[in-house]
Order: C-alpha cells, then sequence, then structure tokens
C-alpha cells in the first residue's frame, strides 16, 4: 500500500463517478479531499479486514474491490465512486465484512475523527452526507432483496 497526501484532483471522480455519494456537492468533495489521502491498494490486498474497526472511510477513485464475509464468500463489489467502511463508521463497530482488491485500486481515505471534524464545523455537509448514504444503503439493499426473490 502506497499513500501521499492528497491534492484537489481525487475529488473530480467522486463527482462524476455512477456510485458516488449523489448530494455531496464540488465544495463538499473538496473539503473531504482536503482532510484526506489517496491510498493504492495493489491485487489481492485488504483494504477493509473483517473483526478490526477501519477508523477509515474509503472512498474508490478507480479499480474494483470486493466485499468478502467473514467466511469469504462474495456479497458484493465496489468501484469508481463507491464508499467502503460506512456501516462500521455509522455503527461504529468492527467491520462485518473484508473488503480486498481485485487489480490495482487506488481510494480517497479519511480517518473518521476528520470526517467528524467536518461535519461540526459544516453541518450542510453532514446533513448532505448522510443523506446521500442512506439513499446508497436503501439501494443496495433493495438490490439484495432483488437478487434473493429472483
Amino acid at each position: 500500500m502506497s499513500s501521499d497526501v492528497a491534492g484537489n484532483e481525487p475529488f473530480r471522480t467522486l463527482l462524476t463517478a455512477k456510485n458516488r455519494l449523489e448530494f455531496l456537492t464540488s465544495d463538499d468533495w473538496a473539503l473531504l479531499a482536503g482532510k484526506s489521502q489517496v491510498l493504492t491498494f495493489g491485487n489481492a490486498e485488504v483494504i477493509i479486514q473483517a473483526g478490526v474497526r477501519p477508523r477509515q472511510l474509503f472512498f474508490i477513485l478507480s479499480g474494483k474491490a470486493l466485499i468478502e464475509s467473514a467466511r469469504g464468500g462474495k456479497l458484493a463489489e465496489v468501484s469508481d465512486g463507491d464508499v467502503c467502511g460506512e456501516m462500521s463508521f455509522l455503527e461504529d463497530t468492527i467491520a462485518s465484512a473484508r473488503v480486498v482488491a481485485e487489480g490495482d485500486v487506488e481510494t480517497l481515505a479519511i480517518e473518521w475523527t476528520a470526517l467528524d471534524r467536518l461535519f461540526d464545523e459544516h453541518s450542510d455537509l453532514g446533513s448532505r452526507f448522510f443523506h446521500s448514504l442512506a439513499i446508497k444503503l436503501s439501494s443496495r439493499l433493495r438490490g439484495q432483496v432483488s437478487r434473493a426473490r429472483g
């Protein structure tokens, strides 16, 4: 895994990606990017380990990662614009699944504490962030229910 300080560019992917948090503005992404760092993961490298508290949210800038159950079964796939670690963040708990890079994956990683500080300083950002996250989680749940029925 390699890292460098996030510049002004990473959030551009997150503005246009199909899977992005849809209610965040370009200013919101700039704020997030300013408190984040770009982390890259190689093929089969673990981004989030099940049973461990991540302490960071990861936004996929490029590449694809697999979300696997603790037993190793594939639960989902994430790609450009998707967020990982959001359930642990919301619940302030350990990760229930692991996220593994499938090929090279570039992420924008933000510490939970930095995110909380941003929400304290910019309540409107927090409102848009949680609204976007609620819509994304609802969509994922609908997809799981649809697959289970079909």
